[in-house]
């Protein structure tokens, strides 16, 4: 079963909480075992100096994992971040970010993401993270 670009965004609505929503994150495009979330620019999640935050870019890699899990699965299904690790690697000021997450492999019990995060127009990453994820149902 395909997850079609509306189900994935009743996914988003559905299945997190209320300050992740306040992210503004939007599902821009699903492919196989990956999805694309958009990010929006806001001063409310920058950091001193303009920077978006870390903690704005480390919840939405979590959410576009997730996000690609149920596209992978055609449906959303219970889960829990077992690791997630990232790496910053340049400031993203005053453009929307796209999140794009990859699984690397999923099993019965287990998912592994690759994620990239880059500004909206370029190709240079911004921060790049590793997630595992235990699927619960």
């Amino acid at each position: 079963m395909t997850l079609t670009l509306a189900a994935a965004e009743k996914v988003l609505s559905d299945n997190f909480a209320p300050w992740v929503l306040d992210l503004g994150l939007s599902v821009v495009s699903l492919d196989g075992p990956e999805a694309v979330l958009r990010l929006p620019w806001s001063e409310r999640l920058a950091r001193e100096g303009g920077g978006l935050s870390g903690q704005a870019l480390m919840a939405a890699a979590d959410t576009a994992t997730v996000i690609a899990v149920a596209a992978a699965r055609g449906g959303f299904v219970p889960m829990t971040t077992v690791q997630q690790s990232i790496s910053f690697q340049r400031a993203v000021l005053g453009v929307d970010v796209l999140v794009r997450a990859r699984l690397t492999k999923t099993g019965k019990r287990m998912a592994f993401a690759d994620i990239t995060m880059a500004a909206d127009g370029t190709h240079e990453t911004a921060a790049h993270a590793t997630a595992v994820y235990a699927l619960l149902g």
